[in-house]
């Protein structure tokens, strides 16, 4: 009795070995010859606006668009009459239908031939992941891998799998790309007749393609709307409206920020079949246009870029790389591009300054010639204005009291709290060279995203937080704390001045127009004229624009006021903003040359030079760029020393060429024949 019991443990325990080295057999084959998931891995996401619009998606080998299905944004009727036509028992069966098979087989051996298939959707799957040739030995290698399939994955990611492979005629995968191209709308809401067809195609794409093969199409969606009949899943009268839809065409995807769109696509987990971006599609097709038009107008070789940010959460509304792909380098992203600001950094050496105590928006600095060490900066004009407040150095984008500024705040301090907010500087050969104050005037790099940061922390009270390209991005900024730039009055005080800067010609000046937003903003130009920049703080959006070519190259006199401030104002206004009241003008001591408004009666009033004044230009004589002379009146006739001054012939100005330095007299006569004058030395 115990000899036999002994017997029958060992027998046990042999089998149970053998049956673990079977299994230890099957997971080492299943795993040395796993299916193939390239293909699905090589499908892209969709990138959607921030309430769910397409933007882009990308395609991939051989130009196929191959979309990752999304069963949250797909027709919950069309997935269940898909699975009820294609593979009834779906949601049972391990990958192979035992039943579809015998079935399968009982009417080939009565038929003599193969009259119905027993493919589920894990075995088209497993077909369309390894292509092969229809032959037997195929199909029992499908049916391998339709059960290697669903030991990996879900039922769910199954279908959804099935949807991103599937074939829809010509470069079309997946059930989004066909429902976009074929319809014109994500699959998301389809009609009977839709259904029908997206369910036909895939199984025999070709042949059936709506766009070329029309007659083909329409039998084929006839004979789903058929089988859905005899499944009992729709009635005989929504069939026959089914049949009577018109069949579709084929149109091209949307493509809209097609720079920021892609870059997000890219960026995807493999598993991500939608990415929600911040980015707003109606905001960012008004933009498009804007930014083509600014480019073309400014020359053939030339591109622009916009930035558009909701301060709150710091979300990216708008994104605009270049001016069109067809320009110049227009492939180029230039919202990530490093270039020079110009002076548009220049209002965080003022904030750090009033931050610091060093200064107030009234205190007074010597804006004349000056040399710090070796570096001898001049205004963009080449004239020096003596002594300004810091209200109106910063309004008008002085340089000398900019650099004497940045001198008193250190240039490595100011360099270190820019990079403490989590903006980053690229100097010239930065490993060589230390912080210099050429970076008042646009002798540093920086990327247009990493401009639109620091505005965006002037407009948050000085708080500095990274741009949010998607809605989970947004949300963690609404939550976070941010880093401190300044604080919030230097900010305050920074916007208040660039409230007061001159608007571009033929634009309003906002603190005098009701209703408006009021814009904040500060241009910059670099050297050789190669970039033309301009940023603005209106309502809760921050604005940024670029202009310049993608090559770095120099345009002739293009500057931050002429070539980007208008695009600034024309893609502020493209914003739904709230307008907000006027800010009431607080009073305070004015320039001497108006401190009292003059009368009609009172003749002309000399505006440029201003008396007493001192000049620098670059050159004498008539061959030289001359100074502009500016006067308020009518019929206005200038002299210089005595002799007439001729209006410039194109722009109908007033243009001075001195002959050498010294001191001149200068008188402006109208034509009543009341005069003004101002002695003037020239340098």
């Amino acid at each position: 009795m115990a000899f036999a019991n002994t017997n029958r443990v060992r027998r046990l325990t042999l089998s149970l070995i053998a049956l673990l080295g079977v299994e230890a057999a099957v997971f080492a084959a299943d795993a040395v010859l796993a299916p193939d998931m390239g293909r699905a891995e090589r499908s892209s996401p969709v990138a959607l606006d921030r309430r769910g619009a397409w933007l882009r998606a990308l395609p991939v080998e051989d130009g196929r668009w191959r979309i990752r299905a999304d069963l949250a944004r797909t027709d919950s009727t069309f997935q269940k009459r898909l699975v009820a036509i294609e593979d009834a028992r779906f949601w049972i069966h391990p990958g192979v239908d035992p039943l579809a098979v015998a079935r399968a087989a009982g009417s080939a051996l009565a038929t003599g031939r193969v009259s119905s298939g027993a493919s589920t959707l894990t075995m088209q799957t497993a077909r369309l992941l390894e292509p092969r040739p229809r032959t037997l030995p195929a199909k029992l290698i499908e049916m391998v891998r339709a059960v290697q399939i669903e030991a990996r994955l879900s039922k769910r990611e199954i279908l959804a799998l099935y949807l991103t492979l599937a074939p829809y005629g010509g470069n079309l995968e997946g059930v989004r790309a066909a429902s976009l191209s074929y319809f014109g709308h994500e699959p998301e809401t389809l009609t009977d007749g839709e259904q029908a067809l997206l369910i036909a195609l895939p199984q025999s794409p070709e042949a059936r393609r709506p766009d070329l093969r029309p007659e083909a199409a329409r039998a084929a969606r006839r004979a789903v709307l058929d089988k859905m009949i005899r499944a009992r899943i729709l009635s005989e009268t929504a069939a026959a409206e089914a049949e009577d839809e018109p069949l579709p065409g084929r149109s091209a995807f949307p493509a809209l920020a097609w720079h920021v769109a892609g870059e997000l696509a890219r960026a995807a987990p493999a598993d991500l079949a939608s990415v929600p971006t911040t980015l707003d599609a109606g905001l960012q097709a008004r933009l498009e246009p804007l930014a083509a038009r600014a480019a073309q107008a400014q020359g053939p070789e030339a591109t622009a870029a916009i930035l558009v940010v909701e301060i709150k959460g710091r979300a990216v509304r708008g994104a605009v790389g270049s001016g069109g792909l067809a320009r110049p380098g227009g492939w180029i992203d230039m919202t990530r591009a490093v270039r020079s600001p110009g002076s548009a950094l220049k209002p965080f050496i003022y904030g750090f300054a009033f931050d610091d105590g060093l200064a107030a928006p009234d205190t007074q600095i010597d804006d004349a010639a000056r040399r710090f060490g070796d570096y001898q900066p001049e205004n963009f004009d080449r004239i020096f204005r003596g002594k300004v407040t810091a209200r109106e150095a910063l309004t008008y984008s002085l340089n000398v009291p900019a650099v004497e500024l940045l001198d008193k705040v250190g240039p490595a301090a100011f360099e270190a709290r820019i990079d403490g907010a989590g903006v980053n500087l690229v100097r010239p050969r930065a490993q060589t060279r230390e912080a210099g104050l050429a970076m008042a005037l646009g002798g540093v790099g920086i990327t247009l995203r990493d401009l639109a940061v620091l505005y965006a922390a002037l407009g948050d009270g000085g708080v500095a937080k990274p741009l949010a390209w998607t809605v989970d991005e947004a949300a963690r900024r609404e939550r976070s704390p941010g880093r401190r730039l300044m604080r919030a009055e230097a900010a305050d005080q920074v916007l208040a001045i660039l409230r007061e800067t001159p608007p571009p010609a033929g634009a309003t000046a906002a603190a005098l127009t009701k209703g408006r937003p009021v814009m904040a903003f500060k241009t910059g130009t670099s050297y050789g004229f190669r970039d033309a920049v301009a940023a603005g703080v209106v309502g809760p959006y921050v604005v940024v624009v670029w202009t310049g070519r993608a090559d770095g190259g120099a345009r002739g006199g293009l500057t931050g006021r002429d070539a980007a401030l208008p695009l600034l104002f024309d893609a502020a206004d493209l914003i739904d903003a709230p307008a907000s009241a006027p800010r009431p003008i607080a009073p305070r001591g004015a320039p001497q040359a108006l401190a009292r408004l003059e009368t009609r009666n009172a003749g002309p009033r000399l505006i440029f030079p201003p008396d007493g004044s001192t000049v620098q230009v670059e050159a004498f004589g008539p061959a030289s760029r001359g100074l502009v002379l500016a006067a308020g009146g009518e019929g206005l006739s200038w002299y210089a020393a005595g002799e007439p001054l001729a209006a410039d012939p194109v722009s109908g100005r007033t243009i001075w060429r001195p002959k050498g330095p010294g001191f001149y007299r200068l008188t402006v006569v109208d034509e009543a024949g009341r005069k003004a004058s101002a002695r003037v030395r020239v340098k």
